[in-house]
């Protein structure tokens, strides 16, 4: 399967489809191109999210204990709802204390639109028995009208869907600003973020979506300018106390070549900055019921394989010394989530339901399974957020608590750590887990509840323990 899964994601890339769809019917299964992920010059993509399993999944039961058929003990692609995630990653208890988010904001970034998105949002809460969000919508630089004949649109309505919805799933109760740039240029982008930034709209910033970081331009700007005004803009968020997100990438130790046509060995940008934490990914294993954790390796089922490697731009930051592994240059990713399209997360996504199923946007037994680094960034913002609500005030930075935790006796208790897989998608043998940090899952996923306690102590408290 993965050498199959590889060669079409491949073959797709080069002909302009680079995400495609698994259609699970009665007749069997078919890949199909969906949208296109394919990055040119100065293009912004989703930093692969959108490998959605489409399933005709009739709920059964209500509310927190609704479950799938890709929830069945004979399910051959397996997925999770909240209920699932929050127990394996130690979320639960510190909802069922009170820390729900509350009063704290998310800020999504992505690009065009979802029309969708509201019922979208109130359709996942009462499927899972969640608690409508304050939901803005914010349009920097004005609207572009969606098309639902666009594949890029689609592509990124998809992204939009599982980002709110499963930033909310972990902090149910904070207010989440969806800021969409005009189009997925670098230039829309990056105006996109400095409106955040410069209004200090929140207290995280999520970003779902990448490139190769040596093709990072705009009209105007060459790469290495470019980058240093996004490095200066991320910066100026730490310095607000704004925490900075970004998916590591969906492509193992490779990225599009910056017209698309093949692949090459390269970390994914925004990730690579040294002022943003980088989301790896993995495969989760857990109970298809509870939640209960089970185990966890790299991500790579078919699908995609966890971002990671190297800068070519960054210097090794301070945070990053005497780690393992880590030479000279900035490391990627920091952390993971899991990724899997196989223990992929269940998402209700209406643009989907009309293109894809051909059913109306709000039939609510219609849900996408969605997998790639990019749905791990969301969730790190609602932990972020989380973190946040306890502590009664913003952590901003992660990263300095992050390596401190790594490299300390409480290490164990605040992540997972992975030490089975790689990411070299291109054949070149480069990256592989090891134990504590390494470029494929960095210091591995958290245990929640602990993570959270450790970087109050670091970061609030000055403890370094």
């Amino acid at each position: 399967m993965r050498g199959f899964a590889h060669s079409v994601r491949r073959l797709l890339s080069r002909t302009g489809a680079g995400l495609f769809l698994l259609l699970n019917m009665a007749g069997g299964a078919a890949l199909v191109p969906a949208v296109s992920a394919v990055a040119s010059g100065g293009h912004f993509t989703p930093a692969v999210g959108v490998h959605p399993l489409f399933k005709m999944a009739q709920a059964n039961g209500t509310g927190s204990d609704v479950t799938f058929n890709c929830q069945q003990p004979t399910a051959t692609i397996f997925c999770y709802g909240p209920k699932q995630i929050r127990n394996a990653y130690n979320i639960q208890g510190l909802l069922n204390a009170g820390i729900t988010g509350k009063h704290r904001t998310i800020v999504i970034i992505d690009a065009f639109g979802n029309p969708y998105i509201q019922s979208d949002l109130q359709i996942f809460d009462q499927t899972f028995g969640l608690p409508d969000p304050k939901l803005n919508i914010i349009y920097p630089d004005g609207q572009t009208p969606f098309d639902i004949n666009n594949a890029d649109m689609v592509g990124w309505s998809g992204e939009i869907s599982l980002d709110v919805e499963w930033a909310h799933a972990v902090a149910p109760d904070a207010t989440i600003d969806l800021v969409l740039s005009r189009s997925d240029f670098d230039s829309d982008i990056y105006s996109a973020t400095k409106y955040v930034v410069d209004h200090n709209l929140g207290d995280v910033i999520s970003q779902s979506f990448g490139e190769g970081e040596t093709c990072a331009s705009t009209d105007t700007l060459n790469n290495a300018q470019f980058l240093a005004q996004q490095d200066a803009l991320f910066k100026k968020a730490t310095e607000k106390g704004i925490t900075v997100l970004a998916s590591s990438g969906d492509d193992g130790d490779a990225q599009p070549t910056c017209d698309g046509s093949s692949f090459f060995v390269s970390v994914s940008s925004p990730a690579s900055d040294p002022f943003v934490t980088a989301v790896g990914g993995t495969n989760l294993f857990a109970d298809l019921s509870t939640g209960a954790y089970q185990s966890e390796v790299a991500w790579e089922d078919g699908f995609g394989e966890s971002g990671g490697g190297f800068s070519t731009v960054y210097s090794r930051p301070g945070y990053q010394e005497h780690v393992p592994g880590i030479g000279s240059f900035r490391g990627v990713p920091d952390v993971a989530y899991n990724a899997g399209v196989v223990g992929g997360v269940l998402t209700h996504w209406g643009v989907g339901n009309v293109v894809f199923a051909g059913l109306g946007a709000t039939d609510p037994t219609v849900f996408f399974i969605f997998g790639g680094t990019s749905a791990g960034s969301p969730q790190w913002a609602g932990i972020t957020a989380l973190a946040d609500q306890k502590a009664g005030r913003r952590l901003g930075f992660l990263n300095p608590a992050i390596y401190s935790i790594g490299k300390s006796d409480g290490y164990a208790k605040g992540f997972h750590d992975i030490t089975s897989g790689d990411n070299d998608a291109l054949g070149t043998g480069f990256y592989f887990t090891s134990k504590g940090w390494d470029p494929v899952t960095g210091w591995g996923s958290p245990n929640v509840s602990n993570l959270v306690t450790l970087l109050i102590q670091r970061i609030v408290e000055g403890r370094q323990g």
